[in-house]
Protein backbone atom coordinates (compact mmCIF):
# COMPACT_ATOMS: atom_id res chain seq x y z
CA UNK A 1 0.00 0.00 0.00
CA UNK A 2 2.68 2.45 0.90
CA UNK A 3 4.63 1.78 -2.52
CA UNK A 4 1.40 2.61 -4.42
CA UNK A 5 0.99 5.79 -2.58
CA UNK A 6 4.47 6.18 -3.44
CA UNK A 7 4.08 6.13 -7.23
CA UNK A 8 1.09 8.19 -7.12
CA UNK A 9 3.04 10.21 -5.46
CA UNK A 10 5.82 10.55 -7.60
CA UNK A 11 3.59 10.22 -10.82
CA UNK A 12 1.52 13.48 -10.22
CA UNK A 13 5.08 15.43 -9.34
CA UNK A 14 5.70 14.91 -13.21
CA UNK A 15 2.36 16.02 -14.25
CA UNK A 16 2.41 19.32 -16.35
CA UNK A 17 -0.40 21.90 -17.35
CA UNK A 18 -0.63 23.49 -20.97
CA UNK A 19 -2.68 26.39 -19.50
CA UNK A 20 -2.74 28.95 -17.67
CA UNK A 21 -3.31 26.78 -14.63
CA UNK A 22 -0.02 25.92 -12.46
CA UNK A 23 -0.96 22.35 -10.62
CA UNK A 24 1.65 20.39 -7.85
CA UNK A 25 0.22 17.28 -6.16
CA UNK A 26 -3.07 16.44 -4.77
CA UNK A 27 -4.31 13.32 -2.14
CA UNK A 28 -7.61 12.58 -3.30
CA UNK A 29 -8.32 9.85 -6.07
CA UNK A 30 -11.14 10.03 -8.94
CA UNK A 31 -12.19 6.56 -10.56
CA UNK A 32 -11.41 6.48 -14.15
CA UNK A 33 -13.01 4.12 -16.54
CA UNK A 34 -11.29 2.34 -19.05
CA UNK A 35 -12.55 0.30 -22.36
CA UNK A 36 -13.20 -3.07 -20.41
CA UNK A 37 -14.89 -1.24 -17.94
CA UNK A 38 -13.13 -1.46 -14.96
CA UNK A 39 -11.94 1.79 -13.21
CA UNK A 40 -8.95 2.70 -12.49
CA UNK A 41 -7.29 5.61 -9.87
CA UNK A 42 -6.63 8.69 -10.94
CA UNK A 43 -4.11 11.53 -8.99
CA UNK A 44 -6.53 14.60 -9.21
CA UNK A 45 -4.84 18.09 -10.01
CA UNK A 46 -4.66 20.97 -7.42
CA UNK A 47 -4.81 24.25 -8.54
CA UNK A 48 -2.39 26.85 -7.59
CA UNK A 49 -4.01 29.57 -9.04
CA UNK A 50 -7.28 30.57 -10.56
CA UNK A 51 -8.15 33.85 -12.80
CA UNK A 52 -11.31 35.63 -11.74
CA UNK A 53 -13.10 38.47 -14.05
CA UNK A 54 -13.44 41.72 -11.81
CA UNK A 55 -15.98 43.98 -13.73
CA UNK A 56 -17.16 46.76 -11.34
CA UNK A 57 -19.89 48.37 -13.91
CA UNK A 58 -22.85 48.82 -13.32
CA UNK A 59 -22.60 49.15 -9.71
CA UNK A 60 -21.13 45.95 -9.06
CA UNK A 61 -20.30 46.05 -5.27
CA UNK A 62 -20.29 42.71 -4.36
CA UNK A 63 -17.11 42.24 -6.56
CA UNK A 64 -14.95 45.58 -5.23
CA UNK A 65 -15.93 44.51 -1.63
CA UNK A 66 -14.38 40.75 -2.59
CA UNK A 67 -10.98 41.94 -4.09
CA UNK A 68 -10.37 44.91 -1.17
CA UNK A 69 -10.45 42.17 1.01
CA UNK A 70 -9.36 39.28 -0.91
CA UNK A 71 -12.32 37.20 0.27
CA UNK A 72 -11.77 34.63 -2.12
CA UNK A 73 -7.97 34.37 -1.60
CA UNK A 74 -8.63 33.83 2.10
CA UNK A 75 -11.10 31.08 1.37
CA UNK A 76 -8.82 29.44 -1.42
CA UNK A 77 -6.00 28.86 0.95
CA UNK A 78 -7.48 25.87 2.56
CA UNK A 79 -7.33 23.70 -1.16
CA UNK A 80 -3.81 25.09 -2.09
CA UNK A 81 -4.64 27.35 -4.22
CA UNK A 82 -1.83 30.19 -3.54
CA UNK A 83 -3.39 32.92 -6.07
CA UNK A 84 -6.54 34.98 -7.05
CA UNK A 85 -6.12 36.83 -10.30
CA UNK A 86 -8.20 39.16 -11.75
CA UNK A 87 -9.26 39.67 -15.57
CA UNK A 88 -10.96 43.31 -16.19
CA UNK A 89 -12.66 42.11 -19.42
CA UNK A 90 -16.03 43.73 -19.56
CA UNK A 91 -17.94 42.58 -22.64
CA UNK A 92 -20.00 39.57 -22.74
CA UNK A 93 -19.17 37.97 -25.84
CA UNK A 94 -14.86 38.29 -24.32
CA UNK A 95 -15.61 36.79 -20.89
CA UNK A 96 -18.03 33.75 -22.20
CA UNK A 97 -14.62 33.27 -24.78
CA UNK A 98 -12.29 33.25 -22.27
CA UNK A 99 -13.96 31.26 -19.84
CA UNK A 100 -14.36 28.31 -22.52
CA UNK A 101 -10.88 28.81 -23.90
CA UNK A 102 -9.80 28.24 -19.87
CA UNK A 103 -8.08 31.34 -19.52
CA UNK A 104 -10.22 32.23 -16.73
CA UNK A 105 -12.01 30.08 -14.10
CA UNK A 106 -15.14 32.35 -13.26
CA UNK A 107 -17.06 34.74 -14.00
CA UNK A 108 -17.85 36.71 -11.44
CA UNK A 109 -20.95 38.85 -12.89
CA UNK A 110 -21.30 38.21 -16.28
CA UNK A 111 -25.18 38.83 -17.98
CA UNK A 112 -27.41 36.18 -18.40
CA UNK A 113 -27.95 36.96 -21.74
CA UNK A 114 -24.23 36.62 -22.72
CA UNK A 115 -24.46 33.06 -21.20
CA UNK A 116 -27.11 32.12 -23.15
CA UNK A 117 -25.58 33.25 -26.24
CA UNK A 118 -22.91 31.25 -25.94
CA UNK A 119 -24.58 28.16 -24.74
CA UNK A 120 -26.67 28.63 -27.77
CA UNK A 121 -23.50 28.22 -29.86
CA UNK A 122 -22.63 24.88 -28.24
CA UNK A 123 -20.34 26.65 -25.60
CA UNK A 124 -19.20 25.14 -22.28
CA UNK A 125 -20.61 27.08 -19.14
CA UNK A 126 -22.78 26.54 -16.81
CA UNK A 127 -24.47 29.23 -14.33
CA UNK A 128 -23.24 28.49 -10.43
CA UNK A 129 -24.98 31.17 -8.62
CA UNK A 130 -26.81 34.66 -9.18
CA UNK A 131 -24.93 37.31 -9.13
CA UNK A 132 -27.64 40.70 -8.74
CA UNK A 133 -30.96 41.60 -10.72
CA UNK A 134 -30.94 45.20 -11.78
CA UNK A 135 -33.79 46.16 -14.67
CA UNK A 136 -33.25 50.13 -13.25
CA UNK A 137 -29.89 50.23 -13.58
CA UNK A 138 -29.67 49.25 -17.33
CA UNK A 139 -30.67 52.94 -19.56
CA UNK A 140 -30.60 54.35 -22.93
CA UNK A 141 -29.74 58.48 -22.55
CA UNK A 142 -30.08 60.57 -25.62
CA UNK A 143 -28.82 64.40 -25.75
CA UNK A 144 -32.12 64.87 -27.32
CA UNK A 145 -35.27 65.30 -25.65
CA UNK A 146 -36.83 64.92 -28.65
CA UNK A 147 -35.89 61.13 -28.81
CA UNK A 148 -38.70 59.74 -26.12
CA UNK A 149 -39.97 56.12 -27.67
CA UNK A 150 -39.01 53.79 -30.18
CA UNK A 151 -40.07 55.17 -33.44
CA UNK A 152 -37.85 58.07 -32.73
CA UNK A 153 -34.55 55.43 -32.69
CA UNK A 154 -34.97 54.36 -36.37
CA UNK A 155 -31.71 56.03 -38.58
CA UNK A 156 -30.08 57.11 -35.41
CA UNK A 157 -26.40 55.89 -34.20
CA UNK A 158 -26.66 53.87 -30.65
CA UNK A 159 -23.62 53.34 -28.64
CA UNK A 160 -23.40 50.09 -26.55
CA UNK A 161 -21.69 47.22 -25.25
CA UNK A 162 -22.76 43.71 -27.58
CA UNK A 163 -23.62 41.16 -26.28
CA UNK A 164 -24.97 42.26 -22.96
CA UNK A 165 -28.19 42.84 -21.21
CA UNK A 166 -27.56 46.55 -22.45
CA UNK A 167 -27.77 45.28 -25.53
CA UNK A 168 -30.83 43.07 -24.75
CA UNK A 169 -32.36 46.76 -23.57
CA UNK A 170 -32.08 48.06 -26.86
CA UNK A 171 -33.56 45.07 -28.76
CA UNK A 172 -36.28 44.69 -26.54
CA UNK A 173 -37.35 48.43 -26.63
CA UNK A 174 -36.98 48.71 -30.38
CA UNK A 175 -39.33 45.34 -30.39
CA UNK A 176 -42.06 46.93 -28.66
CA UNK A 177 -42.52 48.98 -31.86
CA UNK A 178 -42.11 46.55 -34.15
CA UNK A 179 -38.18 48.04 -35.12
CA UNK A 180 -34.95 45.92 -34.91
CA UNK A 181 -31.26 46.62 -34.19
CA UNK A 182 -31.09 46.71 -38.11
CA UNK A 183 -33.38 50.20 -38.29
CA UNK A 184 -30.51 51.67 -35.92
CA UNK A 185 -26.93 52.37 -36.37
CA UNK A 186 -25.48 50.41 -33.56
CA UNK A 187 -22.11 50.73 -32.38
CA UNK A 188 -20.19 48.12 -30.24
CA UNK A 189 -18.32 49.85 -27.78
CA UNK A 190 -17.74 49.66 -24.05
CA UNK A 191 -19.91 51.97 -21.56
CA UNK A 192 -17.24 54.32 -21.15
CA UNK A 193 -16.96 54.56 -24.67
CA UNK A 194 -20.24 54.97 -25.32
CA UNK A 195 -20.75 57.73 -22.79
CA UNK A 196 -17.42 59.45 -24.16
CA UNK A 197 -19.19 59.51 -27.72
CA UNK A 198 -22.17 60.60 -25.97
CA UNK A 199 -20.97 63.63 -24.08
CA UNK A 200 -19.03 64.34 -27.82
CA UNK A 201 -21.97 64.32 -30.00
CA UNK A 202 -20.68 61.40 -32.31
CA UNK A 203 -23.18 59.04 -30.95
CA UNK A 204 -27.45 59.75 -30.93
CA UNK A 205 -27.70 57.63 -28.17
CA UNK A 206 -25.84 55.37 -25.80
CA UNK A 207 -26.58 51.88 -23.63
CA UNK A 208 -25.36 52.96 -19.87
CA UNK A 209 -25.64 51.13 -16.82
CA UNK A 210 -25.08 51.92 -12.91
CA UNK A 211 -22.57 54.71 -12.29
CA UNK A 212 -22.24 55.65 -15.87
CA UNK A 213 -26.16 55.93 -16.16
CA UNK A 214 -26.08 57.91 -13.07
CA UNK A 215 -23.73 60.65 -14.18
CA UNK A 216 -25.27 61.05 -17.21
CA UNK A 217 -28.70 62.34 -15.32
CA UNK A 218 -26.58 64.60 -13.56
CA UNK A 219 -25.08 66.09 -16.61
CA UNK A 220 -28.19 66.76 -17.98
CA UNK A 221 -28.61 63.91 -20.49
CA UNK A 222 -31.80 62.83 -21.30
CA UNK A 223 -33.34 59.43 -20.07
CA UNK A 224 -34.88 57.71 -23.24
CA UNK A 225 -35.73 54.38 -20.74
CA UNK A 226 -34.44 52.20 -18.37
CA UNK A 227 -34.71 48.00 -18.04
CA UNK A 228 -38.00 47.88 -16.37
CA UNK A 229 -40.93 46.19 -18.69
CA UNK A 230 -37.91 44.90 -20.89
CA UNK A 231 -35.26 43.33 -19.21
CA UNK A 232 -34.65 42.06 -15.45
CA UNK A 233 -30.73 43.13 -15.51
CA UNK A 234 -30.25 39.29 -14.79
CA UNK A 235 -26.73 38.73 -13.88
CA UNK A 236 -25.16 35.19 -13.26
CA UNK A 237 -21.61 33.94 -11.77
CA UNK A 238 -20.25 31.30 -14.26
CA UNK A 239 -17.96 28.64 -14.85
CA UNK A 240 -17.57 25.42 -16.97
CA UNK A 241 -19.31 21.88 -16.99
CA UNK A 242 -15.41 20.64 -17.09
CA UNK A 243 -14.48 22.95 -14.30
CA UNK A 244 -16.87 21.74 -11.97
CA UNK A 245 -16.48 18.55 -12.88
CA UNK A 246 -13.08 18.22 -12.45
CA UNK A 247 -12.58 20.60 -9.31
CA UNK A 248 -15.92 20.64 -7.26
CA UNK A 249 -13.97 21.98 -4.29
CA UNK A 250 -12.78 24.72 -5.86
CA UNK A 251 -16.73 25.99 -6.93
CA UNK A 252 -17.79 25.17 -3.35
CA UNK A 253 -15.07 27.02 -1.99
CA UNK A 254 -15.85 30.02 -4.65
CA UNK A 255 -19.82 29.73 -3.71
CA UNK A 256 -18.76 29.99 -0.31
CA UNK A 257 -16.72 33.02 -0.33
CA UNK A 258 -19.55 34.60 -2.32
CA UNK A 259 -21.67 34.32 0.26
CA UNK A 260 -18.98 35.89 3.10
CA UNK A 261 -18.83 38.52 0.44
CA UNK A 262 -22.41 39.11 0.87
CA UNK A 263 -22.33 38.75 4.78
CA UNK A 264 -19.75 41.04 4.96
CA UNK A 265 -22.33 43.67 3.24
CA UNK A 266 -25.10 43.22 5.28
CA UNK A 267 -22.86 43.55 8.25
CA UNK A 268 -20.71 46.86 7.26
CA UNK A 269 -23.30 48.40 4.40
CA UNK A 270 -22.19 51.94 5.22
CA UNK A 271 -18.90 51.34 5.00
CA UNK A 272 -19.17 49.19 1.86
CA UNK A 273 -21.00 52.29 0.27
CA UNK A 274 -17.95 54.35 1.27
CA UNK A 275 -15.79 51.73 -0.15
CA UNK A 276 -17.67 52.00 -3.54
CA UNK A 277 -17.75 55.43 -3.90
CA UNK A 278 -14.32 55.55 -3.25
CA UNK A 279 -13.14 53.03 -5.69
CA UNK A 280 -15.81 54.30 -8.28
CA UNK A 281 -15.19 58.26 -7.55
CA UNK A 282 -18.37 58.77 -6.79
CA UNK A 283 -20.60 61.01 -4.48
CA UNK A 284 -21.70 58.88 -1.24
CA UNK A 285 -25.25 60.25 -2.12
CA UNK A 286 -25.13 58.41 -5.88
CA UNK A 287 -24.09 55.18 -4.40
CA UNK A 288 -26.61 55.08 -1.51
CA UNK A 289 -29.70 55.94 -4.27
CA UNK A 290 -27.84 52.74 -6.83
CA UNK A 291 -27.72 50.71 -4.11
CA UNK A 292 -31.31 50.64 -4.05
CA UNK A 293 -31.74 49.57 -7.50
CA UNK A 294 -29.61 46.09 -7.14
CA UNK A 295 -30.70 42.34 -5.55
CA UNK A 296 -27.29 40.95 -4.62
CA UNK A 297 -29.07 37.80 -3.22
CA UNK A 298 -27.12 34.72 -4.98
CA UNK A 299 -29.37 32.47 -5.01
CA UNK A 300 -31.10 30.72 -7.95
CA UNK A 301 -34.58 31.65 -7.32
CA UNK A 302 -37.59 29.44 -9.91
CA UNK A 303 -38.32 33.59 -10.86
CA UNK A 304 -35.04 33.51 -11.78
CA UNK A 305 -35.56 30.69 -14.32
CA UNK A 306 -38.42 31.61 -15.50
CA UNK A 307 -37.05 35.16 -16.30
CA UNK A 308 -33.87 33.58 -18.48
CA UNK A 309 -36.37 31.42 -19.94
CA UNK A 310 -38.15 34.54 -21.19
CA UNK A 311 -34.60 36.10 -22.40
CA UNK A 312 -33.90 32.91 -24.58
CA UNK A 313 -37.56 32.96 -25.98
CA UNK A 314 -36.63 37.04 -27.26
CA UNK A 315 -33.59 36.12 -28.55
CA UNK A 316 -34.86 33.46 -30.55
CA UNK A 317 -37.62 35.61 -32.00
CA UNK A 318 -35.54 38.40 -32.69
CA UNK A 319 -32.50 36.45 -34.11
CA UNK A 320 -30.02 36.71 -31.56
CA UNK A 321 -29.62 33.14 -31.34
CA UNK A 322 -30.50 30.20 -33.10
CA UNK A 323 -31.02 27.46 -31.09
CA UNK A 324 -33.08 26.85 -28.45
CA UNK A 325 -31.34 26.26 -24.84
CA UNK A 326 -32.80 24.55 -22.12
CA UNK A 327 -32.09 26.97 -18.87
CA UNK A 328 -32.78 24.57 -16.00
CA UNK A 329 -29.72 22.40 -17.80
CA UNK A 330 -27.81 25.58 -17.75
CA UNK A 331 -28.06 25.92 -14.12
CA UNK A 332 -25.98 23.91 -11.83
CA UNK A 333 -28.15 24.13 -8.39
Amino acid sequence: MKVRKLLAMGMAVVLTCSSLLLTGCSGSDKKEETGDGASTAKTEETLSEIMVTYVTSPLNVPSIVERNHEIFAENMKDLGIEQVNYSEITSGADQTQALASGDIQFLYAVGATSVILSAANDADIKIISMYSRSPKAFCLFSQDEAISSPEDLKGKTIAGPQGTILHELLVAYLASAGLTVSDVNFVNTSIPDAMAALSGGSVDCALLAGAAAYNATAAGSHLVTNGEGFVDGTIVCATTQEFYNDHPQVVEKFLEAQQDVLDYMSENEAAVQQETADNLDLDLSAVEEMYEYYDFDMSVRDSDIESMKSTMEFMLETGMIENEVEIEDLVIR
